[in-house]
C-alpha cells in the first residue's frame, strides 16, 4: 500500500513537471510552407531583324481595260469567230456582218469618181488646146476662162468623190468586228443570224483585259504622307492576298494615289498594278492589299500574343535569369500577322512569355512548357482554372 501511494505521487510529480515545462517553452513552432509551384508558360526569344513596315487595305480587282464590243454598222450577223471565255489578242476578228450592202456603196462611189475623172480629162484637153489658139486670136478669152473654171470645179468634185469612197470604205470596215486589246471574252449577247445594231445596249460581247490587272483599295487619309514618302524613293511593292489574308495571289506595285481624299470617310483611294500571270486575280473580286512603305532596320520583334495591356499601358512579361516573371513596360509599333515590332523596353536575347500570362504577377516563378501543357486563358474559363 505504501508502494502504491509512492507510485501515485511520483506520477503526479512527473506530470506536473511536464506541464510546467510546456508552459515555459511556449507553443510549438509551425511547419515551414512549401514554395509555390512554377507556372507553366510558353516563351519565345526576342528576334532582331529587318522588319518591313506595311500598310494594309481592302480592295476590289478591276480589269485594266473593259470594252463592250458594239457594232458601228447595222446588218446581218454572219459569223462569230470567238468562243465565250476565250483569250483573244488585239486585232483578232471577233465577228463578221454581211458586207454586201456596204461593198455596193463603195463600188458606187468609185464609179462616180471614175466618171468625174473622165470629165476632168476632157475639159483639160480642150483647155490645153484653146490656150495656144487664144494667142493667135482663134479662141476667145471667155472660152478659156470658162474651161479653167470647169477644171477647178471638177477637181473639187473629185475630192468629194474621194471622200465618199473613204467613207464607204470606213463603213465597210465596220462590218468586221475586231478585238481592241488583248483580253478575255465574256458571254455572247447576239447569236448568228440576227440583225445587229449600233444601238444594242449589251453589244455583241464584253471584253476585259486581265493581264496586267489593277486593284483599287483604300487607306486612311492619315497614311497619305507615309505613302508619298515611299513613292519618292522609288517603286512601292504591293502584295495581294485573298479575303482570309492567308494566301498570296500576286505581287505588283503601287500605281497611283488618287488626287482627292474622301472627307466623309477619311480615306483615300489607291490603285496597284499586278502582272497576274497566273490569273489568280479576277475582276470584281475582293482582295487584301499590303504596301511595304519602308523597312525598319535591326528591329526587335516578338509574337503579338506577348503584348499585354494594363492600367499603366503596354507591357510584356519577361523571364528573368532566376526564372521569374518580370513586368517590362514597352512601346510597340506595327503589329501584323502575329508579329509585333517593339521600339522600346526589350533587348536582343530577352525571353518573353507568349501564353499563360493570366496566372502571372511580378516575381512569379515560371517554367517553359509546350503549348498543350499551358491552360487556355479565355475570359470564360480564366476564373475556373487552378
Amino acid at each position: 500500500m505504501h508502494f502504491a501511494i509512492k507510485s501515485g505521487l511520483s506520477l503526479a510529480v512527473i506530470a506536473g513537471g511536464a506541464a510546467l515545462a510546456m508552459r515555459f517553452a511556449g507553443p510549438a513552432a509551425p511547419a515551414a510552407e512549401a514554395p509555390a509551384p512554377a507556372v507553366p508558360v510558353v516563351t519565345a526569344p526576342v528576334q532582331q531583324h529587318d522588319a518591313p513596315i506595311i500598310l494594309g487595305g481592302l480592295g476590289t480587282v478591276q480589269a485594266l481595260n473593259t470594252a463592250v464590243i458594239h457594232s458601228q454598222a447595222t446588218g446581218l450577223l454572219q459569223t462569230v469567230n470567238f468562243v465565250e471565255g476565250q483569250e483573244v489578242h488585239r486585232g483578232d476578228i471577233l465577228a463578221q456582218i454581211d458586207p454586201r450592202p456596204y461593198q455596193a456603196r463603195l463600188q458606187q462611189a468609185e464609179a462616180q469618181l471614175s466618171r468625174d475623172q473622165a470629165q476632168v480629162s476632157n475639159v483639160e484637153v480642150n483647155l490645153n488646146r484653146n490656150v495656144p489658139l487664144l494667142n493667135k486670136g482663134f479662141a476667145t478669152d471667155q472660152q478659156v476662162t470658162d474651161q479653167r473654171s470647169q477644171v477647178a470645179q471638177l477637181q473639187s468634185t473629185l475630192k468629194s468623190d474621194q471622200a465618199s469612197i473613204d467613207d464607204a470604205q470606213t463603213q465597210l470596215s465596220y462590218t468586221t468586228l475586231t478585238a481592241p486589246f488583248d483580253g478575255i471574252t465574256g458571254v455572247r449577247q447576239i447569236d448568228v443570224g440576227n440583225i445587229i445594231h449600233p444601238t444594242d445596249a449589251s453589244g455583241l460581247v464584253t471584253m476585259t483585259q486581265v493581264q496586267p490587272i489593277a486593284v483599287l483599295f483604300t487607306l486612311p487619309a492619315v497614311n497619305i504622307a507615309q505613302v508619298q514618302d515611299a513613292l519618292s524613293h522609288g517603286e512601292v511593292p504591293a502584295v495581294a492576298f485573298d479575303q482570309s489574308g492567308a494566301q498570296t495571289l500576286d505581287t505588283g506595285k503601287l500605281l497611283l494615289v488618287n488626287n482627292q481624299a474622301d472627307p466623309q470617310s477619311g480615306t483615300v483611294q489607291l490603285k496597284a498594278l499586278f502582272p497576274n500571270l497566273q490569273r489568280r486575280l479576277w475582276p470584281g473580286t475582293f482582295v487584301n492589299i499590303e504596301l511595304t512603305t519602308s523597312v525598319a532596320r535591326a528591329a526587335l520583334t516578338v509574337p503579338a500574343d506577348a503584348v499585354q495591356q494594363g492600367p499603366q499601358g503596354t507591357f510584356i512579361y519577361v523571364v528573368g535569369a532566376d526564372s521569374k516573371a518580370v513586368v517590362r513596360p514597352v512601346q510597340t509599333g506595327q503589329q501584323r500577322r502575329n508579329v509585333a515590332v517593339v521600339s522600346q523596353g526589350l533587348n536582343p536575347g530577352d525571353t518573353v512569355v507568349v501564353q499563360g500570362q493570366y496566372r502571372l504577377t511580378a516575381g512569379t516563378a515560371v517554367v517553359a512548357s509546350k503549348p498543350a501543357d499551358v491552360p487556355g486563358s479565355s475570359s470564360a474559363t480564366a476564373g475556373l482554372l487552378p
